[in-house]
């Protein structure tokens, strides 16, 4: 008997902090059935700005921030109803990510912002988030929650394969046809700190296609001190926090010229990224890459150029690479709704694979 498919919206503010993704799928949890349009809808700077005083230890104005971010999710949430050109009452669910502020699973913490029960209301959809609470509370990292997802697109691929995100924090997933050998970690820093170099130095908020670091050079004894953090050696699962290194590097980067800072930053993500792959059990195929990283041609001709394994970006081979975050998350909605397991041993460390999520009704319509 074929489970039944429902049509989700998938919602994500990453660690880049540049925007939000929103995503249409149908799942029954199991397969997608259909990709739907898909969008980004950019943060204003000053909206940027407020969120990133959040993340960096400003709590003073925490519950204004999150009700305005929720709001533009409200508000990110009906543009795309409007550009597939369908209603809320034809969607079944809203999977509702928030954004991350703090995340230490070392100490079974972790914070996103986004009210549910308000995005709900707004939408008249119902909606589930907070996905990450019961994984952390079983032991597990509560992170990363996506490679379930990427199991998923990868089963028609040869394997096994790895899936790398470049987000704000880095992170792969190795594939293999056995959903019990999946294995999903944090490698390391992606765009945040490069992100974070380029944008107290100049007037630009990332590096374009990578030129900045292009037009520098590596310090490799700094990048040797670099990469010598304990996190590198620690075997997974692990997840990192988006500032886990900031203090770290602050020392590091001192006395470094503008381009020569992107440069190394850019090498310390690409030799971390590195590091992960070839300690996996088994070398893979490919290395598909996803998010925003992907677009940085210094990232990304870095590692074709020292992986032994070919590297592609999802495009390639008809992902959407700026929307695969959103439809997971659209996904792992209907799983939990399903109760369906969202994250597993090899992914987040807890002992046995579970489901998560806190489900929010929409409000009951007035006769």
């Amino acid at each position: 008997m074929q489970s039944k498919i429902l049509k989700a919206i998938g919602l994500m503010s990453g660690t880049s902090m540049d925007g939000i993704d929103v995503a249409l799928i149908e799942t029954d949890g199991h397969s997608i059935f259909k990709s739907g349009p898909y969008l980004t809808i950019p943060y204003a700077a000053e909206f940027r700005n407020n969120l990133q005083d959040l993340v960096s230890g400003d709590h003073s104005r925490s519950e204004l921030i999150e009700k305005q971010l929720t709001l533009k999710h409200a508000d990110a949430v009906e543009k795309l109803l409007n550009q597939a050109s369908i209603t809320n009452t034809q969607v079944d669910l809203i999977g509702f990510h928030g954004h991350t502020i703090n995340h230490k699973p070392e100490t079974g913490f972790t914070w996103q912002i986004g009210d549910g029960k308000l995005l709900a209301s707004k939408t008249g959809i119902d909606v589930v988030n907070d996905f990450r609470s019961t994984d952390l509370a079983a032991g597990g990292q509560g992170a990363p929650l996506v490679p379930i997802f990427h199991h998923l697109l990868a089963q028609d691929l040869e394997l096994p394969v790895v899936i790398l995100n470049i987000g704000g924090v880095a992170n792969i997933t190795w594939v293999d046809q056995n959903v019990d050998k999946l294995i999903g970690f944090d490698t390391g820093p992606g765009n945040a700190l490069i992100d974070d170099w380029v944008s107290g130095h100049s007037k630009y908020t990332y590096d374009p296609d990578g030129r900045i670091a292009l037009s520098g050079n590596v310090n490799t004894d700094k990048l040797v001190q670099l990469i010598s953090h304990p996190f590198f050696d620690a075997s997974p699962p692990k997840s990192l926090d988006r500032d886990a290194f900031k203090f770290f590097i602050i020392s590091v980067l001192e006395g470094e010229s503008f381009e020569n800072g992107a440069a190394l930053l850019t090498a310390f993500t690409v030799m971390t990224i590195i590091k992960a792959i070839e300690d996996l059990p088994e070398l893979p195929t490919t290395c598909i890459v996803v998010g925003g990283g992907r677009h940085n041609k210094t990232i990304m001709h870095q590692l074709d150029n020292k992986l032994s394994t070919k590297v592609i970006s999802g495009d390639l081979i008809g992902w959407t690479g700026d929307a695969i975050e959103a439809q997971a998350f659209g996904f792992l909605a209907v799983r939990s709704k399903k109760e369906l397991p969202i994250s597993f041993p090899g992914t987040t460390g807890v002992p046995l694979p579970i489901s998560g999520g806190r489900y929010n009704v929409k409000p009951k319509r007035q006769e």
